[in-house]
């Protein structure tokens, strides 16, 4: 029997590997949806591909000028994620979700009951709304699997196992594009300097991401809440190689090592494979690598993002959120060459111990409208001060 299938975010680096990985299998797969933001030309190709016959196109613009190109098709083609309901009359039994930034909350949550498994790419997601996540995971009985090579990593490493059998576990970067230049350089990085990244294949601003080492910040918030472990049982070292993932040491002396290519196609093959033998064609082991790991501790100088880790409350809080849309904010205003890449981290920290937004540290996200509401206000509040120079 086919899988019963949908992609969030297809017409991304993730959806486009995953279409991928199902194309050489296909007779296995029947999509019942895919969805883009803005791309309607790759929406309409991979529709037509693997004969798909919904389609969701967020942007209201591109929806209303080219809806009439679905249609021709007979691909009925809707503008947002009410229709969910309308598409999907049995459960799926696999949905990735990798809509970029905080416009995939809302998506990953209304489909988690439609679905059996979920795959989540979104960081975003995960870091602000995980405690509304798990709840509807529980609620419905739905299986998740994380999506990003590192937890992907620690959740294949941890399968079956206590979690109360953990010590520590670390978390690798690569460092990113900015790793070998000089400290007194980074007043004049780039933005071809700070997305040049060595050795993924990624967007522009997860590369800035990456170049800051929020991103790293990001994935220890991520492992907290998805393995329900303290911050003082995770740590980040510098990998440059990216080829350990992660590393799991157990309160019984063991180390668990999980290494693979840098390739997302490896977890996302995983997620959709689990449990079966399906072989993945995969080099052999590399060596020279293992045995050059050079894995370092982060230098504070180097990366300060890291120091938000000693901000961050205990349990989820709004908070987290005013992180992430802050910082996206202030990514997205370097990247139109507003503000310098060393403003991104000094305009962040400024606004995080602000009283105004220091109060989100106590304050618990009831539903999704609290999470969306208070990242357009972060974000207007920080548009106004850095345009006004408040912050410079």
């Amino acid at each position: 029997m086919k899988k019963k299938i949908a992609i969030l975010g297809s017409t991304g680096s993730i959806g486009k590997t995953l279409l991928e990985i199902i194309h050489k299998n296909k007779k296995n797969f029947d999509i019942k949806l895919l969805t883009a933001r803005k791309n309607y030309k790759a929406l309409l190709h991979q529709a037509k591909i693997f004969n798909v016959k919904n389609v969701i196109l967020t942007d209201k613009k591109n929806f209303e000028l080219h809806k009439s190109k679905f249609k021709k098709k007979k691909i009925k083609i809707y503008n947002d994620y009410s229709c969910v309901k309308n598409i999907i009359n049995q459960r799926l039994d696999y949905v990735m979700s990798s809509i970029v930034g905080l416009e995939g909350l809302l998506p990953t949550i209304k489909i988690i009951k439609y679905t059996k498994t979920i795959a989540i790419a979104n960081k975003e997601t995960i870091i602000c709304g995980w405690d509304l996540i798990k709840n509807e995971l529980k609620k419905t009985q739905t299986n998740f699997i994380p999506v990003d090579s590192e937890h992907f990593s620690l959740w294949y490493g941890l399968n079956n196992l206590n979690q109360k059998s953990i010590e520590k576990i670390y978390l690798t970067a690569s460092g990113g594009p900015l790793y070998k230049l000089n400290l007194d350089r980074l007043n004049k990085v780039t933005i071809n300097q700070a997305i040049r990244h060595p050795n993924w294949k990624m967007g522009k601003k997860i590369s800035v991401d990456s170049a800051t080492l929020i991103n790293k910040v990001y994935e220890v918030i991520e492992a907290k809440n998805i393995f329900n472990i303290s911050y003082d049982k995770i740590k980040i070292l510098i990998h440059p190689k990216s080829y350990i993932h992660a590393l799991i040491k157990f309160n019984n002396g063991l180390i668990k090592i999980i290494a693979h290519e840098t390739t997302m196609k490896i977890p996302i093959f995983n997620t959709l494979f689990f449990h079966t033998n399906r072989k993945l064609s995969s080099k052999d082991l590399n060596i020279k690598t293992l045995n050059n790991l050079k894995l370092k501790n982060v230098d504070i100088k180097q990366f300060p993002m890291v120091k938000l880790l000693k901000y961050l409350p205990l349990k989820n809080t709004l908070y987290e959120t005013v992180i992430v849309s802050a910082n996206d904010t202030l990514v997205e205003l370097f990247l139109k060459k507003k503000i310098k890449f060393i403003e991104i981290q000094k305009n962040l920290f400024k606004l995080l111990k602000s009283k105004e937004f220091l109060k989100y540290k106590k304050i618990y996200p009831k539903n999704t409208n609290d999470i969306i509401k208070l990242n357009k206000y972060v974000r207007l509040k920080l548009l106004e001060k850095v345009y006004k120079s408040n912050f410079n």
